[in-house]
């Protein structure tokens, strides 16, 4: 007999539950898979009508964990013993995947195959020859590239033209040839009877609208529907699940709205939130008791969400004790140089009590830590990083980085040998015989050698200069940089912009040395070295807040909490980008079970001014009560520790909203005729100085600058 004892009173209610609708909304660390993995162990104990079910997940490992976890609280080895009960499914995917091989699309003349990343690369190649897609275009994107965006046009069911002018309006010279090969790969797939990953889930869809009758026999063949993390689902996952669970609404989806952080692989949380609207009848049941972090960790968390728009009203709640010390802290340094001296040296205290492997730092983009791997280097401090390469290890670094060593050390041949390799045409060999004329002093003769490579001997200058002029190393990175421009955008025409980001926060490090010299000995630091078999617990972490989703650590830092990083600058223009980035802030504030440090640094590098410029708190800390944290402020001359305002006179909690969902707040629209004032939930009070159509304006906001807001997010006066 299944002993549902230890469960609380919503995951109870959950696991007991008729077959549905339900829709059970698992907040950060409640316990969701727990709670599935008893559903399962139940609903074998408990059906008598249908003998199976469908359990849908995002990995094969997870589907087969529950339900090894589901018969082991039977003490069966196996969930099929309790009357031939069996759960079929796994991914969506692979579920895709085992009808498509039973019942063959109607325009399949022979068996069919699924293509693997190389497989399709290789196809995909085909189709461009066959065309000629932007041949001698070095521009144009690699093939592994415009895999990637048309993959994403898929998932998103987006025109390739619309999504290269949402996310990549640097490739839009190039969109009718993108569209054209589209359309060749299609027809290649086609006529060879081959699917990619994603022609898996929409020809599902099609092989179940143009036969009912299989559709009927799908139904049928399962009691419910289950599917895990629902708020990852993309649109045609949604209206898989629909079609699966008919009108009879035998489903249960699990997830979290709150926690909806994909929509640039096609997730959409409108999925979550428009379940009910979808499944009339459904029964909504909230998790919300944390088994994972202390109560003022989830006071933040609760906080972040409290200023959304829209999403499942919830509160996060724990009983787990408070040790020692302010759980939450808020460190403003001086600036984001800074920011890493500051978390470095937190990290050394929290390593006095804690294991590497349970402190870990978070941050909205990849290059954000370059300046901390540097700290934690001099430091002697070993970490892992997660979701983006260490600042040493991307190319486009590397490339820069070889000018600067080749300035200092004229007879470093491995950084004169990459920089020859950026010139077309130029293997190892004639690099070396090219280095040999440039360290002989043959200049003539280098310069006769180099006739077929301008490029290279404009590089050369260059290096020449920055070794004689003695510019301070800020400087030196940006002529660096600007000559490197059109290099990068040739060797990664897909991605250069978010590169370049990388490239500003290496001038920003470069900023704080008085000298190349200097600069080039630190950079060059060796990684710590781990001992053997020591694994990832001898590291602390590092991480992107995507990269650390479904992860956990005692101890978590979220750096540069200021506007245009966290959250970025590209989500100010939609409404809906702004509030996945609310929910990229709850996803990293939950990762911390005990302790929570913030950093918002006052100032930032900016490469438009060579300097610093001053930083705006990050919204999402400005709409935090001060009682909720504790600050620490650095000065000219040290740090300062002061607490936040009292906490108010405790009194009831407040109760769920009334409804389920709560929709966004009506907004008074917004005039294209009128150029006046408005006002912004984020920025206040501002002048609108130009209208943008189609539905943006630019607006002067005091204290923020000149911001470009799309009309429905302004309230206009």
């Amino acid at each position: 007999m299944l002993d549902i004892s230890s469960l609380n009173e919503a995951q109870r209610e959950a696991v007991t539950a008729g077959r549905g609708p339900l829709l059970v909304i698992a907040g950060a660390g409640s316990g969701k898979t727990r709670t599935i993995v008893y559903r399962l162990a139940w609903l074998a104990q408990q059906e008598r009508e249908a003998r199976a079910m469908l359990l849908l997940t995002f990995t094969r490992k997870a589907a087969q964990e529950m339900k090894q976890r589901a018969a082991a609280l039977l003490g069966a080895a196996d969930l099929s013993q309790f009357g031939g009960f069996d759960v079929r499914g796994g991914t969506f995917h692979s579920y895709a995947y085992s009808v498509l091989r039973r019942h063959a699309p109607d325009w399949a003349e022979g068996p069919l195959s699924v293509m693997d990343t190389a497989d399709s690369t290789s196809a995909l190649q085909a189709c461009r020859e066959k065309i000629g897609a932007g041949k001698g275009d070095r521009s144009f994107p690699h093939a592994p590239a415009v895999l990637g965006l048309f993959s994403k046009a898929r998932n998103k069911e987006m025109p390739v033209k619309e999504l290269l002018g949402r996310e990549a309006q640097h490739l839009l010279p190039h969109a009718d040839a993108l569209g054209e090969l589209l359309a060749e790969y299609a027809d290649y797939k086609r006529a060879h009877c081959l699917l990619d990953y994603d022609d898996l889930l929409f020809e599902l869809e099609r092989l179940f609208n143009e036969h009912p009758g299989l559709l009927e026999r799908e139904r049928n063949a399962y009691g419910q529907v289950m599917v895990d993390e629902y708020q990852d689902t993309n649109l045609v996952q949604a209206r898989i699940v629909k079609l699966l669970s008919g009108d009879s609404g035998r489903v249960m989806v699990v997830g979290d709205d709150a926690q909806s952080i994909y929509a640039f692989r096609g997730a959409t949380v409108r999925n979550i939130l428009d379940f009910p609207s979808l499944f009339p009848g459904t029964r909504v049941i909230r998790l919300e008791e944390n088994y994972r972090s202390v109560q003022p960790v989830l006071d933040v968390a609760n906080a972040v969400l409290e200023h959304s728009g829209e999403g499942y009203r919830k509160h996060l709640f724990s009983r787990r004790p408070v040790s020692g010390g302010a759980a939450v802290t808020l460190y403003r340094p001086l600036s984001d140089l800074t920011q890493a001296q500051l978390a470095a040296r937190r990290i050394e205290e929290l390593l006095g009590s804690l294991p590497p492997g349970e402190i870990a730092v978070l941050f909205r983009s990849g290059y954000q830590s370059y300046q901390l791997e540097l700290e934690l280097n001099k430091r002697g401090i070993a970490f892992r990083k997660y979701g983006g390469l260490r600042y040493a290890e991307a190319a486009h670094v590397k490339d820069v980085l070889a000018f600067v060593r080749l300035a200092v050390n004229p007879m470093d041949l491995i950084s004169f040998e990459r920089i020859a390799g950026l010139s077309r045409g130029i293997g190892p060999k004639t690099a070396r015989k090219l280095f040999d004329m440039a360290a002989s002093g043959d200049g003539p003769g280098l310069k006769k050698a180099c006739r077929r490579w301008p490029d290279l001997l404009e590089h050369i200058a260059l290096v020449d200069d920055l070794r004689t002029s003695h510019e301070d190393p800020g400087k030196a990175l940006a002529r660096i940089k600007e000559a490197y421009q059109p290099v990068m955008e040739a060797l990664f025409p897909e991605d250069w912009p978010r590169r370049a980001q990388g490239l500003e926060a290496l001038s920003a490090m470069a900023s704080s040395y008085d000298d190349l010299q200097s600069f080039v000995a630190e950079i060059s630091l060796d990684q710590p070295e781990e001992e053997p078999g020591s694994g990832e617990k001898a590291c602390v972490v590092l991480s992107t807040v995507h990269s650390a989703k479904g992860l956990e650590w005692s101890a978590v830092l979220i750096l540069d909490l200021v506007e245009d990083r966290f959250p970025s600058r590209h989500a100010m223009v939609r409404e809906e980008d702004f509030e996945e980035e609310r929910r990229l802030m709850y996803v990293a504030c939950t990762r911390a079970k005990d302790t929570l440090d913030l950093f918002s640094p006052s100032s930032v590098y900016s490469r438009m001014y060579g300097g610093v410029e001053p930083a705006s708190l990050s919204p999402f800390v400005r709409e935090l009560p001060t009682r909720l944290y504790e600050e620490v402020v650095e000065g000219y001359g040290g740090v300062s520790r002061r607490g936040g305002d009292p906490a108010p006179e405790p009194g009831p909690r407040r109760p769920p909203a009334p409804e389920s969902f709560a929709p966004r707040p009506q907004k008074k629209p917004a005039d294209p005729g009128k150029l006046g004032f408005c006002r912004h939930k984020v920025f206040g009070r501002g002048k609108i100085v130009e209208e943008l159509p189609p539905d943006r304006y630019r607006v002067n906001f005091p204290g923020f600058g000149l911001k470009v807001i799309i009309g429905d997010y302004l309230d206009m006066e």
